[in-house]
């Protein structure tokens, strides 16, 4: 999100650099540049919220080292606990499980969805450099009534590893503050945002 005030302070600070520079070289600053300010201010904030919602998805500029992958949309994978039963010494067999993402370029958010809770994320990132790209992000999962017996609320953090530009693959792990944790493949992917299990289901 594009903070009006940020870009306000930052004009100004720019403003008073350039008139001090003016001044020191022997110049003479003219307020009347100052008229220009609004809008500038205007101008630069409209700049910066074309580029964080929409300029820095372009394919041309996704191709910049520095650009955080466009992971935008429905993705759906399997998820693979590595929880083990007491008694049977066995773990649950990998279920499917889709993760919504909602991403600009200055932020992330995704929710998990299974057939028996949904998490969503309370920080994350996209980090690309150096040739490695992951998402990174911490969640509060909320488990469905039905199930609360055996699987309580938690927290958790994600780390998924990014592959391809345009990106075809999200892979990685996950921990909870209940000691488990597990394996998430994610490789199918729709534009559409899912709002809950059922719909991300029919998306596919």
């Amino acid at each position: 999100m594009i903070n009006k005030t940020l870009v306000q302070v930052i004009a100004g600070v720019v403003v008073l650099i350039f008139a001090v520079g003016i001044l020191l070289s022997g110049g003479h600053a003219d307020l009347a540049w100052l008229r220009f300010y609004s809008i500038a201010v205007t101008g630069a904030v409209v700049v910066l919220a074309l580029w964080d919602r929409w300029l820095w998805r372009l394919k041309v500029v996704q191709s910049g080292k520095s650009i955080p992958r466009d992971l935008r949309g429905t993705w759906k994978g399997t998820l693979t606990s590595f929880w083990l039963d007491p008694n049977t010494g066995q773990g649950p067999a990998p279920k499917p499980a889709y993760i919504v993402i909602r991403q600009t370029w200055s932020s992330v958010s995704v929710t998990m969805l299974t057939d028996e809770s949904r998490s969503h994320s309370s920080l994350g990132k996209v980090s690309s450099g150096d040739g490695v790209s992951s998402l990174d992000y911490m969640y509060l999962n909320r488990p469905d009534n039905r199930v609360e017996h055996r699987s309580r609320m938690h927290h958790g953090s994600t780390s998924l590893d990014i592959t391809g530009n345009p990106v075809t693959r999200l892979r990685g792990r996950y921990w909870t503050d209940r000691d488990s944790r597990g394996e998430l493949d994610f490789t199918q992917r729709v534009a559409a945002l899912a709002e809950d299990y059922d719909s991300a289901t029919n998306l596919f």
